[in-house]
């Protein structure tokens, strides 16, 4: 059976015998209003008994929703059928009714970032295309007024571990009979997987790439980030500066600052020089962004007090950043935090 949730109207189309694909838009759309799938003019019955045959639509319990006191962030803790949880964030965007919806890809993560909780779960598996758009869903749902403008992959797993998950629920969440979100307003963030920036520049040229850096010193990102012994910075440049060359797009380079790890001068000067010489290959200029450290449960790690002199290196040569705000760290919703639990 196929989940209704998670189909684009061509691949529904294609699923299911006799079914037109205008009366796949139809079905498609009136999934994702939340409306009932029944006969009408546009969609026959024998079409839609097919569907009913074909196709079903799968939920997500909402475990806990719950609201910082900081600002307006919400975490959301759901478990899908199989009793596994996992965590989605509702960011707001600058301008009012906008929102940001940050998704899971995989429940824990195999990665071990040593900054993150979520690397503390190991991996339990990944998540199928329909989690990861009824996560969008849920949050759309639950919003006081207002829509879900964008979505970052950046909640709990590496996403381009999970490629084919995702990149479907892309397709359904860019789909517009389905969730219309802008492909310019997704953003797959990484911790570094070459093979799957380059499929995402083939697959889905629109969609941003963000890059978890945490520092351009190798021996310092190995140091914090174990996949560096199987991809090196090096290859993750490379593949990153290939997506660039294909889709058009800066990626964004994020720098999560560990006081006395990655914040000292010759981290901001190595990232100075990573971000020229990508600039020089490829015509675009790395959008950098700059983290403070959030807790999490069991790390030795404090918020670096240097990211005024770190940025202002970085400025100093002529490259902008970006002091990316973490909210909902009072919930656990912040970067880093997420571990599905209450």
């Amino acid at each position: 059976m196929v989940p209704l949730q998670a189909v684009t109207p061509e691949r529904l189309a294609a699923r299911v015998s006799g079914l037109t694909l205008a009366e796949a838009r139809k079905v498609v759309a009136r999934v994702h209003r939340g409306e009932p799938v029944e006969p009408s003019s546009a969609v026959r019955r024998s079409s839609v008994d097919a569907v009913r045959r074909s196709g079903v639509i799968p939920t997500l319990e909402v475990v806990a929703e719950t609201a910082s006191g900081l600002d307006p962030f919400v975490k959301y803790l759901v478990a899908a059928p199989d009793g596994a949880r996992f965590e989605a964030v509702r960011i707001p965007l600058e301008k009012s009714g906008r929102f940001t919806a940050c998704v899971s890809s995989q429940v824990g993560c195999a990665l071990a970032c040593a900054f993150c909780a979520t690397g503390q779960l190991g991996l339990r598996r990944n998540l199928e295309a329909w989690e990861i758009v009824e996560q969008v869903r849920v949050i759309r749902a639950r919003l006081p007024e207002g829509r879900v403008h964008g979505v970052v992959f950046q909640g709990m797993g590496e996403p381009l571990a999970n490629a084919d998950a995702v990149l479907d629920a892309i397709a359904v969440m860019t789909e517009p009979c389905a969730l219309a979100i802008d492909a310019r307003s997704i953003t797959v963030c990484t911790a570094g997987l070459p093979a799957g920036i380059r499929r995402l520049a083939r697959e889905a040229p629109k969609v941003r790439l963000g890059i978890s850096i945490s520092s351009a010193i190798a021996t310092t990102r190995a140091s914090l980030m174990p996949i560096t012994r199987a991809h090196s910075l090096d290859e993750v440049i490379a593949a990153a500066a290939d997506h660039a060359r294909a889709t058009g797009l800066a990626p964004m380079w994020a720098v999560t600052l560990l006081a006395g790890v990655n914040d000292g001068d010759a981290d901001a000067h190595a990232l100075v020089a990573r971000a020229r010489a990508f600039e020089a290959d490829t015509g675009r200029r790395p959008r950098l962004s700059i983290l403070a450290f959030n807790s999490i449960p069991g790390a030795e790690f404090t918020r670096s007090p240097r990211e005024a002199e770190f940025r202002a290196i970085i400025s100093a040569a002529g490259l902008p950043s970006h002091r990316r705000y973490s909210g909902g760290s009072d919930v656990a919703a912040a970067c880093g935090q997420l571990a599905a639990k209450i």
